[in-house]
């Protein structure tokens, strides 16, 4: 079967679907988006993608272009049209198409294209592990907005795939981890706590992070919100990300060294469980 997408309120055949040159999406990268997991044919988590995407459009001015209620109704459509059991579905929300100019009219409707594609869920690397490797985090100061333009994260990530890592994790000027090019980082010290960097405009509130650090802190783990540097990490007992796609993912190395035993830890089962409990998930 044909792939599917939604393109301004058709469903047409993947293969077809387009948006206008002059979409600001393309010129600009003048737009935000959400990458929702599915999983037994449900979106996961799915009001907090909503809700993400209402601030992303806030932050920078586009206009809704339809209610949370009608967006999903879309977005069910796409997995049913597509067939999608377990996976992922992509929404893409521009300013709209208009003749090239920085500076925008009001009033404009926004571009809105959502796509789904099968995807298996991480459980094999999930218990392997994966690596990191770091790079300076090049990014804008708005990193709290899930915006299109996010070239510096896309030649991050090539680098890592050179590297045959699985990951990037950014590190500001003060020699602390930001976040990965996908994903949140986190580590476990060796007393214990949990700990990931604050939600600020440094890094991009994960909908997985949250639920996470929601769950962490129902099992009354010590749950810690500030920097660490990648000699902390280095020094940790564990390291993983979270991440829409990877939900909980162990990091067994950095830049070619080893975090801990050099092996998955057993509070990144823990939390795995822990989410996947909460979000409704079978591990």
């Amino acid at each position: 079967m044909s792939r599917v997408a939604y393109v301004n309120g058709r469903y047409v055949p993947h293969r077809d679907a387009a948006v206008h040159i002059e979409d600001r999406g393309y010129q600009f990268a003048d737009g935000v988006y959400e990458v929702i997991a599915v999983a037994g044919g449900r979106l996961v988590d799915e009001a907090g993608h909503l809700a993400r995407l209402r601030y992303s459009l806030g932050e920078v001015g586009i206009p809704r272009p339809m209610t949370d209620r009608a967006l999903a109704i879309v977005l069910r459509e796409v997995v049913r049209r597509n067939l999608v059991k377990d996976g992922v579905v992509y929404l893409q929300v521009t300013r709209g198409v208009a003749r090239r100019d920085h500076g925008w009219a009001e009033g404009m409707p926004p571009s809105v294209v959502a796509t789904a594609r099968p995807k298996k869920q991480p459980t094999a690397l999930a218990a392997k592990g994966v690596s990191v490797i770091t790079v300076p985090d090049l990014r804008w100061k708005r990193c709290d907005i899930k915006t299109v333009g996010l070239l510096p994260n896309v030649m991050a990530k090539q680098l890592a795939r050179a590297a045959g890592a699985f990951e990037a994790w950014m590190v500001d000027d003060q020699g602390n981890v930001t976040e990965g090019t996908s994903s949140n980082a986190w580590i476990v010290t060796r007393d214990g706590a949990v700990v990931t960097r604050k939600a600020d405009s440094a890094i991009l509130n994960g909908i997985t992070r949250t639920a996470v650090v929601e769950a962490a802190a129902a099992a009354g783990l010590a749950l810690q919100t500030r920097p660490f540097s990648v000699d902390e990490a280095l020094g940790a007992a564990e390291a993983f990300v979270t991440s829409t796609t990877s939900f909980v993912l162990p990091v067994i190395s950095i830049d070619g060294r080893p975090v801990g035993d050099g092996k998955p830890g057993p509070m990144a089962r823990k939390l795995l469980g822990l989410y996947c409990e909460k979000a409704g998930l079978g591990e």
